[in-house]
C-alpha cells in the first residue's frame, strides 16, 4: 500500500507546481477603473448669482440703564409699539432728589446775598471782589443743580425711537446696573436685508439696483429689495463685500434670506457636476478620458448653480469628463467607461 500512497502524492505535487506556474501574474497597474462620464458641451445658464443675507430691522435698540439702581417703575408693554420718548423704566432717585432740595435751598441764599451785595457795590459799600465772590457762588450752585439733575435723567430709560418692544428681562424691584440688558426695541415697519458677494461681482452692486429675495425658503413668492448701500471697504479675510438694502414687505429681523442677483445676460458656457472636481491647494482638476487613459486637466471655474459649477477653462466641448469613479482614478491610468450620462440626471 505505501508505494500507491507515495506514487499518488507525487502525481498531486507536480500538477500542483504546474498550476501554479501557469497562473498569470496580475499586475494592478494595468487594471481598467470603470467610470462614467459626460460629454461636455456648451449651453446656455442663467447668470444668477446667489448670496446669503440677513433680514434685519430698520432700527434695532439694545436698552440698558445708563446708571446703577434698583428698579422704581417698569412699564414695558411687551411685543407692543411704543412712541419715542415713552418712559419704561426709573431707578430709584431718592437720594439725587434730596440734592436738588437741598441745593436749591442754598441757591436761594446765594442770589439774596448776591442780590444785596449788587446794591451795595451800586453804592461803594463794598468792594468789587467781594460781589464777585456772591456771583460765583450763585453760579456754582446753579451748576451743581444742573448736574444732578442730569444724575437724575439717567435714572430714568426712554424709548429712543418710535418701535416694537420685545420681551421684558427684568421685573419690578430687581437692582441693575449699566450691563444689564432690560428689554430690546426695533423698527420693523421698514426691513433691510445684509448679505456678501465675492469682490469680483463688485461691478453689479449699484445703487439703485433691484434685487429678488426669498425669507421663507421657497415657501412664497419671492420678494424685491432694493440696494441703497455698501461697505467700502472688502473683509480681507473672505474677501466679500458687504451689502444692504431695503426689503419689500414684512418679515422677523433676524431671519435668514437667499438673495438671488443678476449676473447680465445668459451666455454659453460648460457645466459639470460640483462632485465631479478635483480640490487641490492652488488648482481645481478634472478627470478627462482620453484614448482610454485618464488625463487630469487644470480648470477655472465661474458661476455656481444648484448642484452644477461653470468651467471657464481648461476642458472643450466634446469632451469626456469623469463624473464617477473620480476618486479611483490615477494620471494617465487605464479607465473603462460604463456609461454616458448626462448633467441633467446628475444633479437632479
Amino acid at each position: 500500500m505505501k508505494p500507491i500512497y507515495l506514487a499518488a502524492f507525487m502525481i498531486l505535487s507536480v500538477a500542483a507546481c504546474k498550476n501554479k506556474k501557469e497562473e498569470p501574474k496580475q499586475n494592478p497597474g494595468q487594471q481598467s477603473v470603470v467610470v462614467d462620464v459626460i460629454i461636455a458641451h456648451a449651453q446656455k445658464i442663467s447668470n444668477i448669482v446667489e448670496a446669503n443675507g440677513t433680514v434685519v430691522a430698520n432700527e434695532y435698540a439694545e436698552l440698558h440703564p445708563e446708571v446703577s439702581g434698583r428698579v422704581v417703575f417698569l412699564a414695558i408693554p411687551e411685543g407692543k409699539m411704543v412712541s419715542k420718548g415713552t418712559v419704561l423704566a426709573r431707578i430709584n432717585d431718592a437720594d439725587l432728589q434730596a440734592q436738588i432740595a437741598k441745593t436749591k435751598v442754598s441757591l436761594h441764599l446765594a442770589e439774596i446775598t448776591e442780590e444785596r451785595n449788587k446794591k451795595l457795590l451800586s453804592i461803594n459799600g463794598i468792594n468789587q471782589n467781594d460781589y464777585d465772590i456772591a456771583l460765583n457762588q450763585v453760579n456754582s450752585l446753579k451748576a451743581d443743580l444742573a448736574y444732578t439733575q442730569t444724575l437724575i435723567d439717567k435714572t430714568v430709560l426712554k424709548a429712543p425711537f418710535d418701535g416694537l418692544m420685545g420681551l421684558r428681562l427684568i421685573s419690578p424691584g430687581a437692582y441693575i446696573t449699566p450691563t444689564t440688558l432690560v428689554a430690546t426695541i426695533q423698527q420693523v415697519n421698514k426691513l433691510k436685508v445684509d448679505f456678501t458677494v465675492p469682490e469680483n461681482y463688485s461691478s453689479l452692486i449699484k445703487k439703485g439696483k433691484t434685487i429678488e429675495v426669498d425669507v421663507e425658503g421657497g415657501k412664497a413668492k419671492r420678494r424685491k429689495a432694493t440696494i441703497f448701500a455698501t461697505e467700502p471697504q472688502v473683509n480681507t479675510l473672505t474677501r466679500n463685500l458687504k451689502v444692504r438694502a431695503y426689503l419689500e414687505g414684512s418679515a422677523n429681523p433676524g431671519a435668514f434670506a437667499k438673495i438671488y442677483l443678476e449676473a447680465g445676460e445668459n451666455s454659453k458656457s460648460i457645466m459639470v457636476p460640483a462632485n465631479a472636481i478635483i480640490p487641490e491647494a492652488r488648482t481645481k482638476k478634472l478627470v478627462v478620458v482620453k484614448n482610454g487613459k485618464s488625463t487630469f486637466m487644470p480648470i477655472t471655474t465661474g458661476l455656481r448653480n444648484t448642484g452644477s459649477v461653470e468651467v471657464l477653462s481648461g476642458i472643450n466641448e466634446g469632451d469626456s469628463v469623469v463624473v464617477s469613479g473620480v476618486l479611483f482614478t490615477r494620471p494617465n491610468g487605464n479607465v473603462k467607461v460604463r456609461k454616458v450620462m448626462k448633467l441633467e440626471d446628475m444633479i437632479k
